[in-house]
């Protein structure tokens, strides 16, 4: 009777184990304090407003079609992202493996063989024939009286939610990526644009100075350097295509398809990808909240804080409910009571030297929490670093872009006005190669500067985490 009363309370015992409010040893996890600026600096604020952007779908600020689109097909081909979503649902089974440990583990065994003595084994020197069933039902309990297993849960749990903070990342990244490379193409094009324009005007003027050569109204050098001024003009073109061909590959397989399928779709010349008149951003803390790589290092680090207790309750002894209930007969009558065996009784281990070896551990499991916090902490800091990059990049760029504005409207109009006083015989051609010469850096610059603004902006926009939509679970 007292045993069996000892079996009913070691039963409640196990019962409360599984139970996730009891206390664990180890330290409870804090998230670490918030630590950004109120404010982004000063001198980028004229570009940009305060307020919440849209950031989820922050692409569709450039109001471009064939944009949206790539971005809509790489949300469901791309094969990155495919292994994040693999890397979830590997994380969530894993969780499954940590929990499973709170209930015990029974397993059932069997077997069926037949025999045949020898003569010189046997007393009467006959040799016996027969055959020998047993059936068997085994358990194995181990309660979670310090919370190894919740620790290890605790863990799992976090290193689940950090696998959909990757993911998360991934698609800030990849939306960016495609945005940046699209921008580059459309970019590239214009390039090419203005640099055929030029050659077509630059083949008029050796054109021009062949006739006037052959009149005798210039020296052959005029030809040779317009020839020249030419021939370098064509030379940056392949060059150009090439950089074309290669961003265009990158978008191809960022979509989810083969190398040059895109390339059919893009080979249009269509504008650069303009950023909106209005720019909105908001205040630094919300990084804490929207960044996805800061999201996961934080979650890293819970994940690595609870893996502390899960280590010290190896300190502490264990207390198992072992378990057997076996059959065993030579005959039909298998299940007879006659034939039916069972052992079951606490078992109770403790490590008591082990030469420090769980102690190390546990400061192994410390050591490693320091570095994720680390981490954590030099991931915002690296956040606010792309942000303010980024935003004073884009600032200074538009400025630049105002000024080469001009300097190309009147780079244009002296190609003009000193062809005419060439033709005439008013100037030299130096002056003609010199005007010739700014006028395609300036519309070369020009493009350059119009893809880079609105890259810088792409910039700004995976800065803030953008790409995905904050909701009030993942605020909290």
């Amino acid at each position: 009777m007292k045993f069996r009363w000892f079996l009913y309370s070691i039963s409640g015992l196990a019962l409360l184990s599984g139970c996730s409010s009891l206390p664990s040893v180890g330290p409870d996890y804090e998230k670490p304090e918030e630590s950004a600026p109120d404010a982004w600096h000063s001198a980028v604020q004229k570009e940009f407003k305060s307020g919440t952007p849209d950031l989820k779908t922050w692409w569709t600020a450039f109001n471009d079609p064939t944009l949206n689109s790539l971005i809509e097909r790489a949300s469901t081909n791309n094969f990155d992202l495919k292994t994040a979503a693999a890397r979830i649902e590997q994380a969530a089974s894993l969780r499954g493996v940590s929990a499973s440990r709170w209930w015990p583990e029974i397993m059932a065994g069997g077997s069926a063989s037949a025999y045949q003595t020898t003569e010189a084994n046997t007393p009467l020197g006959e040799s016996r024939t027969g055959e020998l069933y047993d059936a068997s039902l085994s358990m194995a309990w181990e309660l979670d009286l310090w919370g190894r297993v919740r620790r290890s849960v605790e863990s799992a749990d976090a290193s689940l939610q950090a696998q959909v903070e990757n993911y998360r990342d991934i698609l800030v990244v990849l939306y960016a990526e495609i945005a940046q490379n699209y921008i580059s193409c459309r970019t590239l094009q214009e390039r090419i644009y203005f640099a055929e324009n030029n050659l077509e005007a630059q083949g008029e003027t050796l054109e021009l100075t062949q006739n006037r050569f052959d009149s005798g109204l210039v020296p052959a050098l005029d030809v040779s350097q317009s020839q020249l001024n030419l021939s370098r003009t064509k030379s940056a073109i392949p060059s150009l295509r090439q950089e074309l061909v290669v961003a265009i590959n990158r978008l191809s397989v960022l979509v989810g398809e083969m190398p040059y399928a895109l390339e059919e779709e893009l080979k249009t010349r269509a504008p650069i990808p303009a950023p909106p008149e209005e720019l909105l951003v908001g205040v630094p803390a919300d990084l804490l909240r929207q960044r996805p790589d800061i999201r996961r290092a934080e979650r890293e680090l819970a994940a690595q804080h609870a893996l502390i207790g899960a280590t010290q309750a190896e300190l502490y002894p264990t207390l198992a409910l072992p378990g057997t209930l076996a059959v065993e007969s030579t005959g039909s009558d298998l299940f007879s009571g006659a034939n039916t065996f069972y052992s079951f009784g606490p078992q109770l281990k403790w490590s008591i030297f082990n030469g420090r070896r769980i102690r190390s551990q546990v400061d192994a499991e410390k050591a490693g929490t320091k570095a994720a916090l680390h981490t954590y902490e030099q991931t915002l800091l690296l956040a606010l670093e792309e942000v303010e990059d980024n935003m004073s990049a884009y600032a200074h760029e538009k400025d630049r872009i105002e000024s080469l504005e001009v300097a190309a409207e009147a780079a244009e109009k002296s190609v003009e006005l000193v062809t005419e006083l060439y033709s005439s015989g008013l100037t030299d051609f130096q002056n003609v190669l010199n005007m010739e010469q700014a006028l395609l850096e300036q519309q070369d610059q020009l493009a350059r500067s119009k893809g880079l603004v609105s890259a810088y902006m792409v910039g700004v926009y995976k800065a803030l985490g953008g790409g995905w939509s904050l909701s009030e679970k993942d605020a909290e």
